[in-house]
């Protein structure tokens, strides 16, 4: 397994990825860390599970979660990966899309366990982190450094291979395109969140809206942002 391997990358979207490396048709799906529910639409639309179970740590997202009534196969719970409030062996497959990094960096390997019980034997863990390498992390490296917490994400994940609880399946890595409209549209998304509080003083503001601004084109800000996804199946007992 590798942090970063920059001659592994190919140009693709987390939906891509999943769709030629996974078959959830009919299967029960926990979704950790689900946060605006963005990608547990995709999960519940694209793949037809049986069921999907979408928990949040953030209690303003999650009330906003409760209030999605066009999902009827999806129930949204509150609750981190540390502490999963479902019964062993519940769910073919469980997926963290950019939140293992965001657990406390005490409870990661707790997090692994949990995901450990709650599968089935043979169940597949998926996930999605992004990687501490290119221009967009640049960007986001000046008011949100996670170079150590990402490397303790993948640090849990080696651990939990190693121990034998669960086998490498496969490692991606892949870039996504993204385009910001405008500075606002970014700042919404990157800043102005509710699941961390970002409190940038004004030369911080500035030097990160000036970085931002040097990527405008007349259709928007254009950037590749790198992500790693390890699929990795839980050992037989």
């Amino acid at each position: 397994m590798k942090l970063n391997d920059p001659t592994a990358y190919r140009t693709a979207t987390e939906l891509q990825i999943m769709r030629q490396q996974l078959d959830l048709k009919g299967k029960r799906i926990l979704e950790l860390g689900c946060g605006a529910a963005w990608m547990t639409r995709l999960l519940a639309g694209q793949f037809q599970p049986s069921e999907l179970v979408a928990t949040e740590v953030d209690r303003i997202q999650h009330q906003k979660n409760l209030a999605i009534d066009d999902l009827p196969q999806v129930q949204f719970r509150y609750g981190g990966a540390e502490a999963i409030a479902e019964a062993d062996g519940s769910f073919d497959a469980v997926f963290m899309f950019k939140s293992l990094h965001h657990v406390p960096r005490e409870q990661m390997d707790q997090a692994l366990s949990e995901i450990h019980r709650v599968l089935k034997p043979g169940g597949l863990a998926y996930f999605s982190e992004p990687v501490y390498w290119g221009d967009f992390n640049a960007l986001l490296s000046l008011f949100h450094d996670e170079e150590a917490v990402r490397k303790l994400a993948f640090d849990t994940l080696c651990r939990a291979v190693q121990s034998g609880r669960f086998e490498s399946r496969a490692e991606i890595f892949f870039q996504v395109p993204g385009t910001f409209e405008s500075w606002e549209v970014f700042e919404q998304r990157f800043i102005q969140v509710t699941h961390t509080e970002h409190r940038l003083a004004a030369e911080t503001y500035r030097r990160v809206q000036d970085a931002f601004m040097e990527h405008m084109t007349a259709d928007g800000a254009h950037f590749l942002k790198p992500q790693r996804v390890d699929i990795l199946r839980r050992a037989a007992d």
